[in-house]
């Protein structure tokens, strides 16, 4: 009774919020704000505890393995990574759709900077979500008659950032165990710390908790053949990654130079033609026929496709050395809190630094960054 006056009260402030926020909107934003508070609401309601799905006879088995496996990764969160014990990830709502949200991602046609939208509690984000995928394609289609350049991609699972009590979601509990974890370390490493306004820090911080908390689950629960297949993961992320910003670089530079729009379009195209050519070459090569991207690049690639993948990636090196620094999760955690207390182009001053390579120690030796203690 007590966790659903919680959340009875939660709901009531929210409620109190758009309302707020509602009185100062015009028609699409109270559409967007009703459309938001519905499908929260939605998710809310169809949530059911993780124990009554498991007591259920007419829960599949397949399920049920995979809600078992989820409460093992959320409790190796809490212990081992730090992460919060609260009500997330205790309930399991089955969705009739592949994605919760589908997130609108918006630049102008010759720049990489994305389009800012600004909300109560989250603050300004580079995103836009929606429930329905279909309005999620009406507003990219308002976006692009405006002349931007537009991406609409589905999104298997989010943070309320503890206001809620974030489920397990069958966009994402049918993962592999490696990717399970990720996908639960990320979302609760955005409870641990959030500075509103500042996407790129914001992911970038879960992102790092992440992949180390992988790294540790591995070292504790992995086989050899899940250690070899997340190390081809990994470099093949970090193939694709490169791709990508070797890219975003050369439109950065094509968009800089003092020339005419028509030549930064003729440009423009060149480089993302190159893009999907090289692509090929990586995937035919040296992945020998690994075609797990293709989605991606099957897709009418724009300015906001790297747009979106900058926000994940920007400050991650910077974090994975603050994090080697503070050598503990705990100690990791109060140092990004700090960090968030600064400007933001303070923090990102600082993450810029940390990235930078460092001159060994006099009587160093190599350690491994897997093993990460709590305390």
């Amino acid at each position: 009774m007590r966790k659903v006056a919680r959340q009875l009260k939660r709901a009531r402030f929210w409620l109190a919020a758009g309302a707020c926020a509602l009185m100062l909107a015009g028609c699409a934003q109270f559409k967007y704000y009703f459309q938001a508070a519905q499908g929260q609401y939605a998710l809310w309601s169809d949530a059911r505890p993780i124990e009554d799905w498991l007591g259920d006879p007419t829960t599949d088995p397949k399920l049920k393995a995979r809600l078992e496996k989820a409460l093992l990764i959320r409790r190796f969160a809490v212990k081992e990574l730090g992460l919060p014990d609260n009500a997330s990830y205790k309930n399991y709502a089955a969705l009739k759709r592949p994605y919760v949200l589908w997130n609108v991602v918006a630049t102008p046609e010759l720049s990489l900077r994305p389009i800012q939208w600004c909300f109560p509690i989250a603050g300004c984000v580079s995103y836009r979500g929606y429930y329905s995928k279909e309005d999620a394609e009406s507003y990219a289609d308002e976006l692009r008659k405006e002349g931007n350049d537009v991406q609409v991609g589905g999104v298997p699972a989010y943070s309320t950032l503890g206001w809620f009590s974030d489920p397990l979601l069958s966009s994402f509990i049918n993962y592999s165990d490696v990717e399970l974890a990720r996908m639960v370390f990320h979302e609760l490493a955005h409870q641990v710390v959030y500075a509103e306004g500042d996407s790129r820090f914001n992911e970038a911080f879960a992102s790092a908790v992440e992949e180390a908390g992988v790294q540790k689950w591995l070292e504790m629960y992995g086989n050899e053949a899940m250690r070899e297949g997340y190390l081809r993961y990994n470099a093949r992320r970090q193939d694709f990654m490169e791709l990508l910003v070797k890219h975003r670089q050369m439109l950065a530079d094509n968009y800089a130079r003092k020339v005419s729009d028509k030549k930064k379009r003729e440009e423009k195209a060149r480089i993302f033609a190159s893009l999907k050519s090289q692509y090929q070459e990586l995937r035919n090569g040296a992945w020998g026929g690994y075609a797990g991207y293709d989605r991606y690049f099957a897709e009418h690639l724009n300015n906001a496709h790297l747009a979106s993948v900058a926000t994940y990636n920007d400050f991650l090196p910077g974090f994975r050395a603050l994090l080697a620094q503070e050598k503990t999760f705990p100690r990791f955690y109060a140092a990004v809190q700090r960090m968030k207390n600064l400007s933001q182009a303070e923090r990102q001053a600082q993450l810029l630094q940390l990235a930078q390579p460092q001159p060994p120690a006099a009587d160093t030796v190599a350690t491994q960054s897997i093993a990460l203690p709590v305390q």
